[in-house]
């Protein structure tokens, strides 16, 4: 395996499994080590209360968006510690594109950052992630 398909490789084998990215109606933009880009629309069913996103759908993006930079090396990487700040209010029609990047990496210790846009580049959501890198790989 060519080391610049481990990431997309790597992504899809996630993916397949992930019922709940495939629900929120993620799309890859774009994969590499240390990086992925995703992109989603926000629908109705995804509302609190308030008409506005709940904040776990911004949340459960910028996750996808970390998991699969994190995994990105082929190294089995697992969520270790996760915050995000909503910056602005998200609505039903909004397409939301989530950027992740590494930001320090160890052999066992990974720290990332996503940002997330809306359709007007507006920054509505900023997540940091740690992730704890182990010994087994994701894809052969």
């Amino acid at each position: 395996m060519q080391n610049n398909q481990i990431p997309e490789q790597v992504l899809e084998r996630m993916y397949r499994q992930d019922g709940f990215s495939q629900w929120l109606g993620i799309e890859k933009i774009e994969i590499s080590e240390g990086h992925c880009v995703l992109k989603m629309t926000v629908r109705p069913e995804m509302l609190n209360g308030f008409d506005v996103a709940h904040g776990g759908i911004t949340y459960s993006l910028a996750d996808s968006a970390f998991a699969f930079a994190c995994n990105s090396y082929n190294k089995l990487s697992v969520s270790i510690e996760t915050s995000i700040s909503h910056n602005k209010s998200v609505k039903t029609g909004d397409v939301l594109t989530a950027f992740a990047d590494v930001i320090t990496q160890s052999n066992k210790i990974g720290t990332y950052q996503v940002i997330i846009k809306n359709q007007s580049d507006e920054i509505v959501a900023v997540f940091k992630g740690s992730c704890y890198r182990t010994d087994k790989i994701v894809v052969e």
